[in-house]
């Protein structure tokens, strides 16, 4: 039985699913961080080799991080057709794992892919995502980067 500190399943299913429709339906920046947690501690984290994209292996941390992040992000690409299933939660740590799907094009070059990425959200105890960590495949968005995704 959760401690009244611990949310519920149910409550972290519908934060996730909160948090990621915003992404999906292209909301508005404010939109979008008005899921995190307001805490310095907050984190996004995308892993992979920060030589691959500026917006990989780096630590981005509280509200200036989370806004540096998405600014390069949204400088670097951008999506569609975008969804989200295979929600696994864990509400002994506040945690869900999400698979997320949907066409990333790198806005320099044009290079489009379709990608299979994963979420690992890590929420407070007012249900706002206090850690952010994502798994994409970054040799695609590498390439893409430099024009040679179809080589």
């Amino acid at each position: 039985m959760p401690s009244s500190n611990t949310s519920t399943r149910d409550q972290l299913l519908s934060a996730a699913h909160a948090f990621c429709n915003s992404f999906a339906n292209k909301e508005a920046p404010e939109k979008i961080f008005s899921h995190f947690s307001t805490s310095d501690d907050v984190l996004a984290l995308e892993h992979g080799l920060p030589q691959l994209a500026p917006f990989l292996g780096r630590e981005f941390r509280g509200q200036q991080g989370l806004q540096e992040y998405f600014q390069l992000l949204s400088s670097k690409l951008s999506y569609e057709n975008m969804s989200f299933s295979n929600f696994v939660i864990d509400a002994e740590v506040s945690k869900v794992s999400v698979r997320g799907n949907a066409k990333f094009t790198w806005t320099s070059t044009g290079q489009s892919w379709d990608e299979v990425f994963t979420y690992v959200l890590e929420f407070d105890t007012h249900n706002k995502v206090k850690v952010y960590e994502i798994w994409a495949d970054s040799g695609a968005a590498y390439l893409a980067s430099k024009g040679r995704l179809d080589q």
